[in-house]
């Protein structure tokens, strides 16, 4: 069962925020609570917060324990800009743009005899082996001939490859 909690508007630049986030993504809400008191930034304050309401929603709404939870999304994006001026010389102005961010939060149940699921991670892992092994192909059909003809020629006149290479002069 998916819970979601959302914090808008929150007076800290969007990538302070993700530092945060990036640590507690895919972590037990346990763990994460842990994690957000201990870190000593300004972010974690309101993201605890924001941990606390998707907990409190899932127990109220649907009678969820928070030990059987764990935070399978948490997105941070650009919220608007305040736009302040500051005078510089020569009666210049000098923009300042103090940037907010919202933050969804999506809790999730684990599953019983599987942990934490990462179905995304999987999903990820299967097709980077499988770009690694066409790439692996490609190489080999690419490069891997051409090299093993070049040095059966040389190997055939009795030179070797690479000191023949390194040692030639080249006339200007």
């Amino acid at each position: 069962m998916k819970v979601e909690a959302r914090l808008n508007n929150l007076r800290i630049a969007p990538r302070k925020i993700r530092m945060l986030a990036d640590i507690i993504r895919r972590k037990s809400v346990v763990e994460a609570r842990a994690t957000l008191k201990n870190v000593v930034k300004r972010g974690s304050d309101p993201i605890l917060k924001l941990l606390e309401q998707a907990v409190s929603n899932a127990k109220h709404n649907y009678s969820l324990s928070d030990s059987n939870l764990y935070i399978s999304k948490i997105v941070v994006d650009e919220g608007p800009k305040l736009k302040r001026i500051m005078p510089r010389s020569r009666g210049q102005a000098y923009e300042i743009q103090k940037k907010t961010s919202h933050i969804l939060m999506e809790l999730n149940e684990i599953e019983k005899g599987k942990g934490i699921v990462k179905e995304e991670k999987k999903e990820e892992m299967e097709k980077e082996e499988k770009k690694t092994e066409v790439k692996k192909e490609e190489k080999k059909s690419r490069f891997g001939e051409i090299k093993e003809d070049k040095k059966l020629k040389a190997v055939k006149k009795g030179k070797s490859m690479g000191l023949n290479r390194i040692f030639r002069r080249k006339a200007f």
